[in-house]
């Protein structure tokens, strides 16, 4: 039996990604190239059906109006360098025309300018998600989300479950996915009884929020035909009863998928549709653009496929930006891709390394070890490679990504920076990231300033793990050192905030409450390192225009000036003059991009949850 944030096993699956990480991590599992492998989905054949099945012409969404917009009546944070403050906003073919005084914007405006009273609100440049995976959620998103965000105890999972499976036909699946015992209360796994508690008329399946282990209930089993006596499948395992029956706890891609791939109900699934319905939820809560890390670890080369067949379709709601994975460098480097190619609604950026696994997985690689453990961790890449993959991409131009949580994988990370300036390269001006970047050290951050680097924070960590972390996997004094914000800021590091959603759900106005409050989940009135909380306004400009440089878009999105595209939000209340413990609630009123709005709250009041 897995503890809350216990690591059983290490195995490969059959893209050579790392599947160490048992509650971390859901980007580098076998469970999602395993499910499509199953369901026959090959992404870029379902990129040439979407082609085929689009009509002719264009969409509203990436057409801007003929008709131009003036937007008056509203406080207008530009995020500009100067951090101006604006009273109208003139916008035209889709480009910001002018923003300044009222009166100046209405000498300006024509005579078949539309003009928009914002009521007092705030309006402020679209909010910029760096780090996500776009065909995990897409995939995904066909299931129940039963994770802690929505349901914090594992009953209450449970009860949804059985709501679900009430409004089914006998025989279809009830599939649920984000379960995670180590932020749900109640037991550490979901065993065949407990889910044959959900229903015994259908097959029941969860993916735990790794993607690294399932649990099924006794219908699924004896579907699947697993039983005593059926053998272990390569690289992974069916956890098992003290008389050997399997206990309905899957351990692995291959064990996963060996039940997973008796469910007919994904050979039907959309992705194209999902990925659209990805860009729509992701407009209401606020982003206008999205990044991607790690694209490619799905199937490879399809994914950029679809990218621009979604391109293509004229239908996207948001820009999108990504990043190569790593894993898949021998397919990449068959194909001709290169850093920058691309336009404003697609375009390739970064080149992603997974250098360790996750801190509350237990396999971040850690200078020392775990509080409550034996070890330190796994190096996903070890130094030397790591510093050859580093030196290699950023040669061929590539902003290099790499992805480190432990203090002694930033340290490698650092090391291997440090290596590729030292061989005449140059990681700042490349806009080299560290990924997560969790636990920080003092001479680390003086080291990131001196390399021109800039982190990435998965500020989620302090919120939902924080109360972990302190007192299960780090202790005190070393968890202080979780997502250093505070002291990137007063060292003049550009940094940013993200999702990395599946892992945490999108949410840019809670990450920035994340950020600003660093409060904990599990422990009500208690700060984590109160010494690294920000101000509101450091914390829009990580999500707008530091976004915007991090992702090389600065030049035409991340702020309000002339000549930049029109992508902004309106908020019912301004960051700044709200409780910070409140800034997560503000309602996203409107949401624009191109010119034309892609969200409305009072037409589309709950958005479109993944």
């Amino acid at each position: 039996m897995y503890d809350k944030h216990g690591v059983s096993g290490t195995a490969e699956n059959d893209t050579g990604i790392h599947s160490h990480d048992l509650h971390g991590c859901s980007c580098c599992a076998a469970a999602l190239p395993e499910l499509l492998r199953t369901a026959g989905i090959d992404l870029a054949r379902t990129a040439t059906d979407f082609r085929s099945a689009r009509p002719p012409g264009k969409s509203p969404h990436l057409q801007p109006h003929l008709q131009p917009h003036l937007f008056v009546n509203a406080r207008i944070l530009t995020m500009d360098a100067a951090a101006s403050e604006a009273e109208a906003l003139l916008v035209r073919d889709g480009r910001i025309q002018f923003v300044g005084s009222a009166a100046e914007a209405s000498r300006l405006a024509e005579a078949d300018t539309q003009r928009i009273d914002c009521q007092g609100r705030t309006l402020l440049p679209g909010f910029i998600e760096p780090h996500m995976h776009l065909i995990p959620i897409a995939v995904l998103r066909l299931y129940e989300n039963v994770g802690p965000f929505r349901h914090p105890t594992v009953e209450g999972a449970l009860t949804r479950l059985r709501e679900g499976a009430a409004t089914l036909p006998s025989g279809e699946w009830v599939v649920g996915r984000q379960f995670d015992p180590s932020l749900q209360d109640g037991p550490d796994a979901l065993t065949r009884e407990l889910l044959d508690g959900v229903s015994t008329r259908h097959p029941v399946f969860v993916y735990n929020a790794s993607l690294h282990l399932g649990y099924c209930n006794s219908l699924a089993l004896e579907i699947a035909g697993i039983h005593a006596g059926t053998p272990n499948p390569p690289g992974a395992e069916f956890g098992r009863a003290a008389n050997g029956e399997p206990n309905g706890v899957l351990k692995g891609g291959p064990a996963m998928g060996a039940v997973a791939r008796h469910n007919a109900a994904m050979r039907s699934h959309d992705v194209t549709q999902a990925c659209l319905d990805v860009f729509r939820h992701a407009n209401s809560v606020g982003f206008t653009t999205l990044c991607d890390q790690g694209t490619g670890l799905m199937q490879g080369g399809s994914e950029v496929s679809l990218y621009q067949a979604l391109r293509d379709s004229e239908a996207m709601t948001c820009r999108f930006r990504y990043s190569l994975g790593d894993a898949r460098a021998d397919d990449w480097d068959r194909t001709t891709l290169a850093f920058g190619q691309g336009d404003e609604w697609l375009r390739a950026t970064g080149w992603k390394i997974v250098s360790d696994g996750s801190n509350q997985g237990l396999t971040g690689l850690q200078r020392e070890p775990f509080l409550r453990a034996d070890h330190c961790g796994i190096a996903y890449v070890e130094p030397q490679d790591l510093e050859d993959k580093v030196r290699r991409r950023l040669a061929e131009g590539w902003q290099v990504v790499v992805h480190a949580n432990g203090d002694r994988a930033i340290d490698n990370a650092l090391a291997a920076y440090a290596a590729a300036r030292d061989a005449g390269l140059d990681p700042g001006e490349r806009r080299c990231r560290i990924e997560h970047c969790s636990i920080l050290h003092d001479e680390q951050i003086e080291a990131i300033r001196d390399l021109g680097l800039s982190p990435s924070f998965l500020i989620g960590h302090v919120y939902w793990w924080g109360q972990a972390f302190r007192d299960e996997i780090f202790g005190a004094d070393k968890a202080a050192k979780l997502d250093r914000t505070g002291a990137c800021e007063a060292a003049g590091i550009r940094w940013t905030l993200h999702s990395d959603e599946p892992v945490t759900e999108m949410g840019p106005l809670r990450c920035i409450e994340n950020a600003v409050t660093r409060a904990l989940w599990r422990d009500p009135g208690a700060v984590l390192a109160p010494e690294e909380c920000v101000s509101v306004d450091a914390a829009l400009r990580a999500m707008t225009r530091d976004a915007a440089w991090q992702c090389h878009s600065e030049h035409e999105i991340g702020s309000l000036e002339p000549g930049k595209l029109a992508d902004f939000v309106i908020l019912e209340q301004d960051p700044r003059a709200v409780a910070p413990s409140a800034i997560g609630s503000i309602r996203v009123l409107e949401t624009w991009v191109n010119g034309s709005r892609v969200h409305s709250a009072d037409a589309d009041p709950d958005g479109t949850a993944p």
